[in-house]
């Protein structure tokens, strides 16, 4: 699953990528530029949603269901939701299609994945962007959720990540583990902008999540684990030779 993301870009280059977007919901907004994010630190991140036209605000990164009704299970649970299979927004009776109509764009600059190698103790983590667009946009969904936060007792904006089966690169990266053969549901900028348009019709949904990021318009290369402390620069996506790791085809 898509656990760790990027954006190396500051509001104004973001701002520069989608002329058209508003920020007067959060006057104060800012979001310094980043390398590498975790999920399960539920950082706070800039979203796309549409209130009139497509507004930029800052969601914290995973909801809380009404289910994880304690710090405890929060604590204990809420990692799960970092991510929704896009196939569920369509199915009655999940939490992700009781939120369909609540949909957002997460502008980033690139994510990681860890790829199994047959005969290696570790497994390889990847950097993958596109070769399209410095920025590109994942699929979400954003929800008001409990914080059960003693600092933060308020209901606070979340979002999770979608996704979706994977590409033919994707599947040779993301090849191990429960969630093996996933990919973040990446959008082009016409299926981005029709994503968050409030009079999406259920049709128009299912057309949307069926959507396959072309293999050839990703990049992608090794680096070090992103699963260990470092600072937050441009080594983290430095690429990284392993001897004899297989290719990528």
């Amino acid at each position: 699953m898509c656990y760790d993301i990027a954006l190396n870009a500051n509001l104004q280059k973001i701002l520069k990528r989608v002329p058209l977007l508003q920020t007067g919901i959060n006057p104060n907004f800012d979001f310094a530029a980043t390398y590498h994010k975790i999920g399960m630190s539920f950082p706070q991140w800039p979203v796309i949603v549409d209130n009139e036209g497509p507004q930029l605000d800052r969601f914290t990164w995973g909801p809380i269901p009404k289910l994880l009704d304690t710090a405890e299970k929060v604590k204990r649970q809420r990692q799960m939701y970092l991510n929704a299979r896009s196939e569920k927004v369509p199915e009655s009776g999940t939490m992700w299609n009781a939120i369909r109509h609540q949909r957002c764009l997460v502008p980033v600059t690139g994510f990681f994945e860890y790829r199994q190698i047959p005969g290696w103790k570790n497994k390889v983590a990847y950097y993958i962007h596109s070769r399209e667009q410095d920025i590109f946009f994942i699929a979400g969904l954003w929800a008001y959720s409990n914080s059960w936060d003693v600092d933060k007792p308020e209901r606070i904006p979340t979002f999770t990540l979608l996704t979706r089966a994977a590409n033919s690169v994707m599947q040779q990266i993301h090849n191990g583990g429960d969630n093996a053969g996933r990919m973040p549901l990446m959008l082009p900028d016409d299926l981005a902008f029709q994503w968050i348009k409030k009079d999406l019709t259920e049709t128009d949904i299912r057309n949307v999540i069926q959507h396959e990021y072309p293999a050839g318009q990703l990049e992608y290369w090794p680096v070090n684990s992103v699963r260990k402390v470092k600072p937050d620069d441009e080594t983290v996506i430095a690429r990284v030779e392993y001897e004899g790791l297989p290719a990528v085809i």
